[in-house]
């Protein structure tokens, strides 16, 4: 049932270039769906549709945008809408992270991460939302983190930004209540993705927590297959879910008690 539920469904995939944006684009050529991949690199964005092509006779359309440019954004999503008309989905995937204390992350590192996770974003979706409350049906699906729910040393700029996305999509989710629009928040722990690359260059964390680390094909195929399907939110890994649970009626505690688990970056 859910592969049919995909069948031709237009879906805008932000950060689609690599990593779970590039496992979302092939779940859903995979389940019949027609993604629509936005990064910057026109070259990774062209072998990427090349590639789903060849294995799902699927046309994968692309466009080359830095979502820091609101012009350009709004641009391109107009064009989209404009000439793959009817679209019924997003899935705000773009996203970067800068692992440092904030008594030494430098401004550019916190505007950058504020711009491209929040503000590019929202204004995105701001830009689809009068078009897609005029469809039949539609899924707005925001990739978030675990850091939106626990905040952690080094990440504090980081998971003020996951936080705002999460306070975003819970406010948009009720807003949107009785329209024909699926809000959906995805609470990620660690994803093997070239994401550490900028946020733990040296690779620390990334090997501190390489036995708890998520396949992005395991989480891609676990939110395809919600698309289209009314579900508040995606929490990955199980356990970090119920820990963010329990850190929500006993922060102080978990404080105390996890420092050295929390201090791991």
């Amino acid at each position: 049932m859910k592969q049919q539920i995909l069948t031709d469904k237009k879906i805008i995939i932000t950060g689609a270039s690599s990593g779970l944006g590039e496992s979302l684009a092939w779940q859903i050529a995979k389940k019949g769906g027609i993604p629509i991949l936005l990064a910057r690199s026109t070259e990774k964005l062209q072998q990427i549709s090349t590639s789903l092509h060849e294995k799902f006779a699927v046309l994968t359309p692309f466009y080359p945008v830095d979502l820091s440019n609101k012009p350009m954004t709004k641009k391109v999503v107009h064009t989209i809408i404009s000439e793959h008309n009817p679209i019924h989905g997003l899935i705000n995937n773009a996203g970067v992270g800068v692992f440092s204390e904030v008594n030494h992350i430098s401004e550019e590192a916190i505007s950058k991460m504020f711009q491209l996770n929040v503000e590019a974003l929202i204004y995105v979706t701001k830009q689809l939302l009068p078009y897609l409350l005029q469809q039949e049906h539609a899924h707005i699906i925001n990739i978030a983190s675990q850091a939106g729910k626990v905040a952690t040393p080094k990440a504090a700029i980081y998971g003020a930004t996951k936080h705002a996305v999460l306070g975003f999509t819970n406010g948009l989710r009720m807003e949107l209540a009785t329209s024909n629009i699926i809000v959906t928040a995805v609470n990620l722990g660690p994803v093997k993705t070239n994401f550490f690359r900028t946020a733990d260059p040296e690779g620390k964390y990334e090997q501190n927590v390489a036995r708890y680390i998520l396949n992005p094909d395991d989480v891609a195929k676990k939110v395809a297959a919600c698309l289209f399907v009314r579900k508040r939110e995606i929490n990955l890994p199980l356990w970090m879910d119920i820990g963010s649970r329990i850190y929500q009626l006993l922060p102080g505690l978990c404080e105390r008690l996890l420092r050295n688990q929390f201090s791991k970056k």
